[in-house]
């Protein structure tokens, strides 16, 4: 059947055909659902994941991949934080929901998974690794979503709603170098390793490794490689055969845990300094465990859950009551003020009666000093750069909770305090 022929007609059809292609590129826009804002009886203005009653949250996370442990903890902390916010009455009069994605460190999958849940978020309080990230950045700043990577890759910033926290991969390889000077006798002229993963986690830990060498006259034997890889002992003999004093580690927990037991196996008795993805405290159980627990530490800017700190001991006995047969590792934390940033953010747009994706960045870009509570304070307000300087020393302890205790307090090198943060 053809268009009416009638003018009447003919123009009221014309108009429904105007507002459906009006509506389609809505649903374009926004990842496949229109997401118009609306004024509640409340008088807040709401948007997508948000509703009269409930506030969604999304989190996209490795439950099956190499980083499964750190996601479990990231998650279970996350819903632990809003399930002790719904408790305490929610946010703007509604309560808080998780909707979670395992991408099992698979892009493809987390892509889909983006697919599925934008429309139904209003923001996201974690996503584990920066292939992730990126492989959905332009879509997250169409939609306008805070997003918290749980990555810390240089070319992550320059977006404004997503938030690296703390410190990048380079600034903690600048501060992790001047602790091997400062601490670990290396000196002009000495030789150092640097293993690293191809990809935006280990070139962003290169960029700062580089850069702190040539500052202090080191040189830099680099070993490249890739996630798939298992064996480091190709790398461990080049190592050697260079006479390197120290090694700095920026791969994943089980390319660390061989690279350090075939170190000591071979007789390459020296420090080594991982980037905070290289540990994970499941390697000290491990044949690898003695040789973490001798000369390995590792450079993270969030707080060890064994900090003698009000924060984490609270935390620690919460996690524990909520989940007692669940190891509690740096993903505890990291989870925790993860989602604590994102509600600070719903709570400050909320006193503006507006919980738009867009009001939600702004609120969380108007924080200039965020986190005095959880060790680090971070600066919300610039997108270009780190949100923090500032690196923890950490030591493997078979001990401590969480595996692992402050071998040096937070504090930032003179080295990363003039270096050039590569941005996007």
């Amino acid at each position: 059947m053809g268009i009416p022929r009638t003018p009447v007609r003919r123009i009221a059809v014309l108009a429904l055909l105007a507002l459906a292609v009006t509506a389609c590129a809505s649903e374009k826009a926004t990842g496949g659902a229109a997401a118009p804002s609306a004024v509640g009886g409340d008088g807040v203005k709401t948007g997508p994941g948000v509703t009269a009653d409930k506030i969604t949250i999304g989190l996209m996370t490795d439950l099956t991949g190499p980083y499964a442990s750190f996601g479990k903890s990231l998650t279970q902390a996350q819903q632990l934080y809003f399930e002790q916010a719904n408790a305490a009455g929610g946010v703007c009069g509604r309560q808080l929901e998780a909707l979670v994605r395992d991408h099992g460190y698979d892009v493809q999958k987390a892509v889909a998974a983006y697919t599925e849940i934008s429309p139904k978020v209003v923001a996201l309080a974690h996503v584990v690794g920066s292939p992730m990230v990126n492989a959905v950045k332009q879509r997250i700043e169409a939609d306008d979503m805070l997003t918290i990577p749980q990555a810390w890759a240089t070319g992550l910033l320059g977006s404004r709603p997503i938030q690296v926290t703390g410190t990048t991969y380079d600034i903690d390889m600048i501060n992790g170098v001047d602790f091997l000077a400062k601490e670990k006798g290396i000196k002009s002229g000495d030789k150092i390793g640097h293993l690293y993963f191809e990809g935006d986690y280990g070139e962003s830990a290169l960029n700062g490794s580089k850069y702190a060498a040539e500052k202090l006259g080191l040189k830099l034997v680099e070993q490249k490689i890739k996630a798939t890889d298992q064996d480091m002992s190709a790398q461990v003999a080049a190592f050697k055969a260079e006479g390197v004093k120290a090694v700095l580690v920026s791969v994943g927990p089980r390319q660390t845990a061989s690279l350090v037991g075939v170190s000591l196996a071979k007789g390459m008795d020296v420090p080594f300094v991982g980037s905070n993805s290289a540990y994970s405290p499941q390697l000290l159980p491990t044949p690898a465990g003695p040789a973490l627990l001798k000369d390995f530490y590792y450079i993270t800017a969030g707080t060890p859950i064994s900090a003698d700190q009000p924060a984490m001991k609270k935390l620690a006995a919460d996690y524990a009551a909520k989940y007692p047969d669940a190891a509690i590792d740096s993903g505890v934390s990291a989870g925790y003020s993860a989602a604590a940033i994102v509600v600070d953010a719903l709570k400050k747009a909320c006193e503006g009666k507006d919980l738009t994706r867009a009001a939600v960045v702004a609120a969380h870009r108007g924080q200039s000093a965020w986190g005095a509570e959880f060790g680090a304070v971070m600066d919300f307000t610039t997108f270009d750069k780190p949100a923090s300087l500032l690196s923890y020393v950490a030591k493997p302890d078979k001990d401590a909770l969480g595996g692992a205790v402050i071998f040096k307090e937070a504090a930032t090198s003179d080295l990363a305090r003039t270096y050039q943060v590569p941005v996007g």
